[in-house]
């Protein structure tokens, strides 16, 4: 991967963990925060798309799902921003559609397919967050940015959705924080070890039936 290609995926997840470090605050703003990591994760994506794919296409450079093969391939744009996400662990960040390539970014909840459902349908909606079990997940549409995303699903042989056009919402980017109350507490301290008995622990004699004064 070129020096471009470098620092544009660190700066990516360097964003990631900045905004994601916030969750971690007092009283946070779930809503705010994951309107922050998703507007970064879009911005890079987007500049992925239009800067490095499509400035590169027809030079030699071409982007394919083993790009790792060959120094002349680039990741595809999903596997350049699930690459930086990595390398993030205070939160869970991905991507997310209705009609994937690859089955493992399939929603994982009821609510995820909501979600994805209502981004299709409504333009002008293009984010949602919802509590949603243990977490608090927001998703952002995510389009067809150029032709090359339209003809990369419309023509892969695992699509299962050929009909995409430019700026059709192709899926969602997700973000997935858990919630303070589903963390796990800290482990229970080891049981004490016994303490010898000291004077207080000695047993008390029994006192006697007759006192010793009463002759």
């Amino acid at each position: 991967m070129s020096t471009r290609h470098l620092g544009l995926a660190a700066g990516l997840a360097g964003g990631f963990m900045v905004l994601a470090a916030s969750v971690t605050s007092a009283d946070p703003s779930y809503e705010q925060t994951a309107r922050y990591v998703l507007d970064v994760v879009k911005a890079f994506r987007t500049a992925y798309v239009l800067h490095v794919v499509e400035h590169t296409r027809g030079a030699g450079s071409e982007p394919r799902e083993d790009w790792e093969r060959d120094a002349h391939f680039i990741p595809l744009p999903a596997q350049f921003v699930k690459a930086a996400a990595g390398q993030v662990t205070s939160v869970e960040i991905g991507l997310i559609s209705l009609t994937p390539i690859n089955p493992a970014n399939r929603p994982r909840t009821p609510a995820e397919t909501k979600a994805l459902i209502q981004l299709e349908k409504d333009r002008q909606q293009s984010f949602l967050s919802f509590a949603d079990g243990d977490h608090f997940t927001a998703v952002s549409a995510d389009l067809a940015l150029v032709r090359s995303c339209v003809e990369c699903h419309n023509h892969h042989p695992q699509s299962v959705r050929k009909n995409f056009r430019e700026w059709d919402v192709m899926g969602g980017l997700v973000v997935r924080f858990r919630r303070p109350g589903s963390m796990p507490g800290p482990p229970l301290p080891p049981e004490p070890s016994p303490r010898p008995p000291d004077l207080f622990d000695q047993p008390v004699p029994p006192s006697p039936a007759t006192p010793p004064w009463v002759r």
